[in-house]
């Protein structure tokens, strides 16, 4: 029954006078209390009205052929929908307890005897009447209630969830934060080292060996600022996803052994209890991002293990994938750190222990560039101070061959070819003159790009060391116009720049360059690059010697 129905009185009788006799009498007061009257002529069509409407009240007749009033009473509750319906039965004579007892049984709400008193009728009949309106306004408010219900609920969900997000969002702007913060600790560190170092250069009476340790701290202090500074740029690539590998066919047990080497050579290994077992690993992947993957491993093992403490190192074919574990007994990792030592900022945030220093993003990195390769990696601990695993599984590969020496090792003889160097830092084009100088180089100097390519054509230097963000022309533009001037055309031209992305190599190359290399440009690749320029072709390039130039 919707909202603009009246509630329905439904009259069963047999006899059409007695049908129309009640209908008429019910009908007189029905505006007046607001029903309607519907009527039936036996049992059969009772049943086919209640199946299309809901009644407030039922008065059926108890004598008729066929289906009796009990029958149809019976049959109409048996209905889930219908068996709620009040029944009053009207009948001619006075019932004895008997049929009394068997029209109770069969759901009759009370009885009405003929001749029927029209003040009785109508009391009752409104009695049902009123009901059914006050059942029909519970049931529209109970929907109500619900719907309100279902809207609060979706409602709470929804601030629930405004709240979940708020706090993740308030938590990574506090990890967010504290990583600033412990960036510039970070940075500070070094810079404070080097401005005392520098200090103690400068001051009179200072002897030879304070001037060694002076110039050895600037240049520890200095390769720990790049690697910071390599850290956050490649973690961005990785996170952006503009890392390109260079993929070839290598084994990963010779390249771990490597990187041993380099920590054994620099004493980071020494007091340590180093176990290795390194079973050949063959994968397809980038060597110097797999270096970096198994540095990282390494030196946090060695980071966070106190000296006398045990670190295992194992690389095996498991399947089919080939799988680097790094195990230590140090510190460990509490279980609630457990599940974000590999995120962002939050791993720098709640880092363990801060007495080594360092960032603590290179486990971030870690997982990006492992995931590059297509492989995973995973990190365990029984807990703190009971040391800590972490694994990395990368496809395996079909074995391939040797690998060739890294372009450092191999040197060439040559005589020094004179370079131009066109850089608009006064101190750091200082500086680089200086350590070229001392290594035998000629140097030429410019301070801009406009003055780069007057010296470049007066002078026709071997080779040009270009900045590419200079004042008057850009690092491009100078490329551009000594490759179409005759005399400058085959001039090696090297960018030296602190853009490493990969758009940043393509636009080099296309604007000229020979090659990319990236500041801060290790000492030994640079002086590779120039040893070898008089013995190569002009225009011809080589592979990238900077890992950050790959991304």
């Amino acid at each position: 029954m919707s909202l603009t129905e009246k509630p329905k009185i439904l009259v069963v009788n047999d006899d059409a006078a007695s049908l129309l006799a009640l209908t008429s009498l019910l009908e007189q007061w029905a505006d007046e209390s607001n029903y309607e009257v519907l009527s039936a002529r036996s049992g059969q069509d009772a049943l086919r009205q209640v199946l299309r409407h809901d009644f407030a009240v039922i008065l059926l007749d108890v004598n008729m052929p066929g289906m009796d009033g009990f029958e149809t009473a019976e049959a109409i509750h048996q209905r889930p929908r219908s068996a709620d319906i009040p029944i009053i039965f009207v009948t001619a004579f006075l019932a004895d307890e008997i049929d009394r007892l068997k029209a109770y049984q069969r759901g009759a709400a009370d009885f009405l005897f003929t001749p029927v008193i029209p003040q009785v009728l109508r009391a009752k009949v409104q009695v049902f009447v009123a009901l059914a309106t006050k059942n029909e306004q519970l049931k529209r408010q109970a929907e109500k209630l619900s719907q309100r219900t279902t809207e609060l609920t979706a409602t709470n969900k929804r601030l629930v969830r405004e709240m979940e997000e708020r706090r993740a969002a308030e938590r990574k702007s506090s990890a967010k934060d504290e990583f600033l913060a412990m960036l510039g600790h970070e940075l500070r560190n070094p810079l404070s080292a080097i401005s005392s170092a520098s200090s103690l250069l400068g001051m009179p009476g200072i002897g030879p060996d304070s001037i060694a340790r002076a110039r050895l701290i600037i240049q520890r202090q200095s390769q720990h600022l790049s690697r910071i500074v390599d850290d956050l740029l490649d973690l961005s690539r990785a996170m952006s996803g503009k890392i390109l590998l260079s993929r070839k066919r290598l084994d990963i047990a010779t390249l771990v052994s490597s990187c041993l080497d380099t920590f054994r050579a620099t004493g980071r290994t020494t007091g340590y209890d180093i176990d290795v077992k390194l079973a050949p690993g063959w994968v397809d992947g980038d060597a110097t991002r797999l270096e970096q993957i198994a540095t990282n491993l390494i030196d946090n093992a060695l980071k966070y293990t106190p000296g006398g403490g045990r670190i295992e190192i194992a690389v095996a074919a498991h399947e089919a994938d080939i799988v680097l574990r790094v195990s230590d007994s140090g510190v460990g990792i509490a279980p609630d750190l457990l599940p974000h030592v590999f995120d962002v900022f939050v791993q720098g945030a709640i880092s363990i222990d801060r007495s080594q220093g360092g960032l603590g993003i290179g486990l971030s990195l870690v997982r990006r560039l492992v995931e590059l390769h297509g492989g995973s990696v995973s990190a365990s601990s029984p807990g703190t101070s009971n040391g800590s695993t972490f694994e990395i599984r990368l496809p395996r590969a079909e074995p391939g061959a040797a690998t060739d020496a890294p372009a450092h090792a191999r040197t060439r003889e040559a005589d020094k070819p004179t370079v131009l160097l066109i850089e608009d830092n006064d101190d750091g084009r200082e500086m680089m003159a200086t350590m070229l100088a001392s290594f035998g180089y000629p140097v030429l100097q410019a301070g801009d790009g406009l003055e780069g390519v007057r010296v470049a054509c007066a002078e026709k230097p071997d080779v040009a060391l270009v900045d590419i963000g200079l004042p008057g022309i850009d690092g491009y533009e100078v490329a551009r116009r000594l490759r179409q001037e005759a005399g400058t055309h085959g001039i090696r031209l090297i960018a030296l720049t602190g853009y490493g992305l990969a758009e940043d190599q393509r636009r080099v190359l296309e604007a000229g360059f020979d090659l990319h290399l990236v500041k801060p440009v290790e000492l030994h690749a640079l002086l590779d690059q120039l040893a070898g320029t008089a013995a190569r072709p002009s225009g011809e390039g080589l592979p990238l010697a900077q890992p950050a130039a790959a991304g």
